[in-house]
């Protein structure tokens, strides 16, 4: 079987799989989003934390609870580090340096995962285990919490209710994340994924020297990495490396991870509004632009652009020789979409084209299905931008869901997509204006301007992945790309939740024949559109200098 034939049954097979949990899990994860009664194990971590689970919040008070709850998250992550040393299982290594430590405390509380370290030469296990896996659940939880309270806006009628944010942290951890990961863990196990509390082990290769092999709970935090888009890798060649991702068929179950939350929320979306083909028609959205995505950087890595990939006919440099081409294109389109940041092959490597689609992922809001709850609550501000554009052009009021789309609206819409581009351009201009900054890149040319471009779009939409030849563990990077990563996750979570209280408030507005249906195919082709042309209008100015200017050279 050749390889272009493997990589279309790879691809075939993970259609498949999605279109398989779509219901089920969209469903399952409706009814934790909806349930009213409170079990044992839930009233018990109310009162640990002093959280009352009766008292439904606004969308200020939701929003004051998730920046508390993150702050704290990054305190005491930033501290875990800085304190290894005195702490058991620190495989004899260092307190966190303080630049770094804050870095990526930052980087893990606020789902990006971005690293600028080595983990197995930087990391012991309880602080892999006990610091970085542990934010690995709760940031995830938070994005997910978003999204629904962005949906309940949609569903509720004249209340500035929206929930309780410490119940819905706690039921999606429980009851979504944890059972999920557990389940996944052990079939990583099953499939060679290192589990054990050995922090060295020497072992002695054919040639005859001795090699020392680093150990930890690398399966658990595996599967929570992937299912909650996070990216952190155990080691520094992340989901290349044999102890993480030792074969083909895990190398399926793991983008799978990546991808079936995002793609189920949409069904619980229509669940939560009363109407399926509501969710249908944005999962449809995001379907498009991610098999459009894999297409161009499976279809560019596979003409290999460049002297040397066409000379062998391949380009294969930085590529897994167990994965190939499609299955490595696919993860690298599936990561840079679901904000997960893990990679099973060198980004840095790829061809100009296939890198610069990469990095236009990224650009997109990572919305194609985007992270966990993240790419939900974004593709939903793209529809209100997509029916506001509509309205104008036939002089109707906006309405979508039944709710106008009114000044504030629309305000709240175009600062949450704002917000990117002026992180990402804003610290690509300052990083370029300081001479020094310019080590960081490989070259001073245009593949070192996309490393560049990459780290941050990778920072403001918390991906987390990287063009890893961009030497990035710098204090101007690391407070940098921090900022970044801040900025990028809690100013759209609080537009978004301002977005939220605005449409609770309103009353529904009845459909009439001049209503504008939201779940036709008609919508889904313009939500494709305002979302390229919105990117293409912001970002097609410094891509031509930077991936397409190298790949016309």
């Amino acid at each position: 079987m050749s390889e272009t034939t493997a990589g279309v049954i790879f691809i075939a097979a993970m259609i498949a799989a999605l279109a398989a949990t779509y219901k089920p899990l969209g469903d399952y994860m409706y009814r934790v989003a909806t349930r009213e009664h409170h079990r044992k194990v839930e009233r018990g971590i109310y009162r640990v934390i002093g959280a009352r689970p009766g008292i439904e919040q606004n969308w200020a008070g939701y929003a004051r609870s998730v920046l508390a709850f993150s702050a704290v998250s990054i305190v005491l992550l930033y501290l875990f580090q800085r304190l290894q040393h005195w702490l058991p299982l620190d495989n004899g290594f260092p307190g966190v340096e303080p630049g770094l430590a804050w870095n990526t405390a930052v980087s893990f509380t606020t789902n990006t995962n971005w690293q600028a370290y080595s983990g197995e030469a930087t990391m012991g296990i309880l602080i892999q285990a006990a610091g970085l896996a542990v934010q690995n659940f709760v940031s995830a939880a938070v994005g997910i919490a978003v999204a629904v309270v962005l949906v309940r806006g949609f569903a509720r009628k004249a209340t500035d209710k929206l929930g309780n944010f410490w119940v819905d942290l706690t039921r999606i951890v429980l009851w979504v994340l944890l059972p999920i990961s557990f389940v996944a863990a052990i079939v990583l196990i099953a499939g060679g994924v290192v589990q054990n509390l050995t922090d060295v082990t020497s072992a002695t290769t054919a040639a005859g020297d001795t090699q020392s092999l680093t150990g930890g709970l690398v399966a658990s935090q595996e599967a929570i990495k992937d299912l909650g888009t996070n990216g952190g890798g155990y080691f520094n060649a992340n989901a290349a490396h044999p102890f993480e991702n030792p074969t083909s068929w895990t190398n399926f179950l793991i983008v799978y991870l990546l991808l079936v939350i995002p793609f189920s929320l949409p069904r619980t979306f229509g669940r939560l509004v009363g109407d399926n083909r509501q969710g249908y028609a944005i999962a449809a959205v995001m379907g498009v632009l991610a098999i459009v995505s894999v297409n161009l950087v499976v279809g560019f890595e596979n003409l290999a652009n460049g002297t040397v990939p066409q000379a062998v006919s391949a380009a294969m440099e930085g590529k897994e020789v167990r994965f190939g081409v499609p299955d490595s294109g696919l993860f690298a389109a599936a990561t840079t979409l679901t904000s997960t940041g893990s990679v099973n092959s060198f980004h840095d490597s790829y061809t100009a084209f296939g890198g610069g689609v990469l990095i236009l992922n990224m650009m997109l809001g990572e919305v194609a299905p985007g992270g966990v709850g993240a790419g939900l609550y974004g593709m939903l501000v793209l529809a209100v931008i997509t029916v506001f554009i509509a309205g104008l052009m036939v002089g109707r009021t906006p309405e979508y869901l039944g709710k106008k789309i009114g000044a504030r609206e629309i305000k709240l819409a175009s600062l949450y997509f704002l917000v990117t581009p002026v992180l990402l351009l804003a610290g690509v201009a300052a990083s370029i204006a300081v001479p020094e900054n310019l080590e960081s890149m490989q070259e001073a040319g245009p593949h070192g301007l996309s490393e560049m471009l990459y780290a941050f779009a990778s920072a403001s939409n918390n991906n987390g992945s990287a063009f890893a030849g961009f030497g990035a563990n710098t204090p101007w990077f690391n407070t940098a790309l921090g900022l970044c990563m801040v900025f990028g996750r809690f100013l759209p979570i609080i537009l978004v939740l301002a977005l939220a209280g605005s449409f609770a408030k309103q009353k529904p507005v009845p459909a009439t024949s001049g209503t504008f249906p939201t779940h036709k195919p008609l919508f889904v082709g313009m939500v494709v559109g305002v979302t390229l042309v919105l990117v293409a209008l912001t970002f097609l100015p410094v891509l031509a200098l930077g991936p397409l200017a190298e790949g016309l050279q």
